[in-house]
């Protein structure tokens, strides 16, 4: 049982919880060396647990998310490339534009289609002829889960497979892989880390994120081939991503694979219930949750109160983000009361 820290219910997103009481444990115990001479045993565990858990060779222990889809572009494209990538995904958006500052990496954002994915036909013209007038595109970047949907696998199939025959690599920003893995195990009727293998199978890299739905304090992994680890390795040195005693860090994000991936399913029923529980609500349009994520649209006159709406809930104890669409992000310091308690300040305010 989780002991929550503050009597705050905080749906702001999925990266603000606290270590639990195990996983401080295992940061404490954990054996200690200096990763930027490879030898921090902890580190070394992580990497081989999460590329092993994915089906890759090898992996790469990194501070951010944001770091880990850089290494990840820079190793696969050079100055003058470009990469396809939707409108929307993180690596584009919201990362800085570090691929085209740091790397002369040029994106070629794509819009999505209402499920988040990207058209395959869109994909296809998109890519760019051998010719001087034109970057050269090198990569196809796909982020599962998108908004908090789960890009459906067999699209996932085809848009790789396509990449694939067009001699692109093929890049999965998976911050959230383990929330998708988990619910299209309980579609097909399997398990999460089966179908988070299966999901990685279709890319040469993959990143996923620890600090998020896993419950880690820091830390992302890059998993892919031994030979793309060692590119990647010498860009996190440029990028400033070399820890030394990082085995701490690394202890957590282990404790999280073994301890937390299979509970991220009461975090999607925690956000059904969330999004039942504002059913009705005239000035809500309610986006009915896939995962972890909900969100919320305010309609009418309620587009311009956001930010009273917004302080109502504080003052009731619950912190959550938005303008004319709110997102809540439910995750392992969030029980079903706190869900209870968000829903009744929202009813509250709209005197539903």
């Amino acid at each position: 049982m989780t002991t929550f820290s503050s009597t705050l219910v905080d749906l702001r997103s999925d990266t603000v919880t606290q270590p639990t009481a195990a996983m401080r444990d295992a940061m404490l115990s954990a054996p200690l060396g200096d990763d930027v001479f490879g030898d921090d045993p902890s580190v070394n565990a992580l990497q081989e647990q999460i590329a092993g858990m994915l089906g890759f060779e090898a992996a790469l222990f990194v501070p951010t998310g944001t770091q880990s889809n850089l290494c990840a572009i820079l190793a696969h494209c050079l100055r003058g490339d470009e990469y396809i990538v939707g409108q929307m995904a993180h690596c584009y958006r919201w990362e800085g534009g570090g691929a085209a500052v740091f790397g002369s990496v040029q994106p070629q954002p794509l819009n999505h289609q209402p499920d988040g994915t990207l058209a395959l036909d869109e994909i296809e013209a998109a890519i760019k002829p051998d010719d001087a007038h034109f970057a050269r595109t090198r990569m196809l970047a796909l982020e599962n889960t998108l908004g908090g949907k789960v890009l459906p696998f067999a699209y996932v199939e085809q848009a790789t497979q396509l990449a694939q025959r067009k001699g692109l690599s093929r890049h999965l920003d998976g911050a959230r892989l383990f929330n998708a893995a988990v619910a299209q195990a309980a579609e097909r009727g399997t398990d999460a880390r089966t179908e988070a293998r299966r999901i990685a199978g279709c890319f040469d890299t993959v990143s996923v994120c620890f600090s998020k739905g896993l419950g880690a304090p820091v830390g992302s992994a890059l998993c892919g081939s031994r030979e793309f680890i060692a590119r990647a390795h010498r860009i996190r040195k440029m990028a400033g991503g070399g820890m030394r005693q990082a085995g701490v860090l690394a202890a957590a994000a282990s404790h999280a694979l073994e301890h937390h991936v299979e509970r991220l399913a009461q975090d999607h029923a925690l956000a059904r219930r969330l999004a039942e529980g504002l059913a009705g609500i005239a000035e809500l349009q309610v986006e009915a949750p896939q995962t972890n994520l909900l969100f919320v649209d305010l309609a009418g006159t309620a587009r311009s109160r956001s930010a009273e709406l917004l302080a109502h809930l504080k003052q009731n104890g619950v912190l959550a983000t938005g303008l004319y669409r709110l997102r809540f992000a439910t995750h392992l310091d969030v029980d079903a009361n706190g869900i209870d308690r968000a829903i009744g300040a929202i009813r509250s305010f709209f005197h539903a």
